[in-house]
């Protein structure tokens, strides 16, 4: 396996054009802790955005911060925390998960629109991604977008390469909108709620006034004893306490919620941020997105057919993490036999190889779509080298 290491964007040109003159198969590398994603790799070549790191721009005032692609996720948060800034949607860690080591890289953030539970109110990756710098399959440097959200010039192809992993070409440099972090953050956790009410608690609570920025809940046996109903607060402290007392007031009808805060709070978050109760066990790992209400017929639709299954929802049940057998092909159908009659798709995040390279680990697209797809791989890739075959067999 060749492995390349440009140092500036002029060189990664340069390599990026002599693998497309002699069609070698390139795979796209950060920090290397998410690349059991997508379908298993059959690229004889690396390119790695390891040593294209440093921000870039950082205007505080304008809450805006660019760095290259290989800049550690780490050093961004923590510029952004010495100034009292956050990334607003939250990206998900996946090292837990994978049992990976490395540095998260801010470019693989972009590429792969990595979100945690921030994004049902904040929005995801792609929506705070306001400009990039994108190496192409014919080695041309290609700017898009800009440093201010009102200029718009390019913002439909920045959401574009946001979440292609990588398949439409090598992120040099991004550019992110930021946010004021919270003065305060606080949980509230009812217990012992079964699926179907701790969704319509969620629910509830999200078409309140109240403005809860992350909604979970996880069924008995996920992290704890007793099933736990999450509802996170964040802002100002006067205003945390008014919310906390109008949501237990509104929601009085599922009990009394307890109140945590600090460490044992944001631990809890981390936890569902980043899947970590499904760490280190060889069960597959998918993630199902479908509506909310429909969330608790689907998993116990796929409990039927898949004995030993677990699960937990994020997004205000929006988002199902599931975890069971690595059955390969019969696993896959019956998760997407049982979502079929509701809605929503579902992607195999983590299973062993020959999982992965036997069943689709994104959802399958209509033959419209696919046709789409494929041209608009064509158009940035024209001689397919960037990580064929990730998302979609044959793409």
């Amino acid at each position: 396996m060749m492995l390349h290491t440009p140092t500036t964007e002029a060189q990664a040109c340069a390599v990026v054009a002599s693998i497309v003159e002699a069609r070698v198969p390139l795979a796209i590398r950060g920090g290397g802790t998410r690349s059991g994603l997508g379908r298993p790799d059959n690229t004889v070549s690396i390119i790695s955005s390891a040593e294209l790191t440093g921000i870039t721009l950082y205007e505080p005032s304008e809450m805006v911060i660019g760095a290259r692609a290989g800049t550690p996720l780490k050093l961004i948060e923590e510029t952004l925390a010495n100034r009292g800034q956050m990334l607003p949607f939250e990206p998900m860690d996946h090292r837990a998960l994978f049992g990976t080591e490395g540095e998260p890289t801010i470019g693989a953030i972009a590429a792969g629109n990595i979100s945690g539970p921030r994004r049902i109110n904040a929005g995801a990756a792609r929506d705070s991604l306001i400009g990039i710098k994108l190496i192409n399959g014919r080695g041309e440097l290609v700017k898009s977008g800009g440093r201010v959200m009102k200029n718009v010039t390019g913002l439909d192809l920045v959401k574009l390469v946001s979440g292609s992993f990588g398949t439409l070409g090598f992120l040099t440099e991004v550019t992110f909108r930021v946010l004021p972090r919270p003065e305060r953050i606080v949980t509230l956790i009812w217990e012992d709620l079964a699926d179907e009410a701790a969704v319509a608690l969620l629910s509830g609570a999200l078409g309140s006034p109240f403005e809860p920025m992350a909604a979970a809940h996880l069924p008995a046996g996920v992290g704890a004893e007793h099933a736990r109903t999450l509802l996170r607060l964040e802002n100002f402290s006067a205003s945390i306490s008014y919310r906390a007392a109008e949501l237990a007031r509104l929601l009085k009808g599922y009990g009394r919620p307890q109140l945590i805060e600090g460490r044992a709070s944001d631990a809890l978050w981390w936890d569902v941020r980043d899947a970590a109760f499904f760490a280190g066990t060889p069960e597959a790992v998918w993630r199902l997105s479908l509506a909310p209400t429909n969330g608790p017929k689907a998993t116990a639709a796929i409990a039927r057919t898949m004995p030993g299954a677990r699960w937990f929802y994020d997004w205000g049940g929006g988002l199902v993490w599931l975890a069971v057998a690595a059955d390969g092909d019969a696993g896959a159908a019956a998760i997407r036999t049982a979502l079929k009659p509701l809605g929503g798709h579902a992607t195999l995040v983590r299973a062993p190889d020959a999982v992965r390279a036997a069943v689709p680990v994104f959802e399958p697209l209509t033959e419209p779509l696919m046709r789409v797809t494929a041209g608009i791989k064509k158009s940035f890739d024209p001689k397919g080298v960037f990580e064929p075959g990730r998302m979609y067999a044959g793409v």
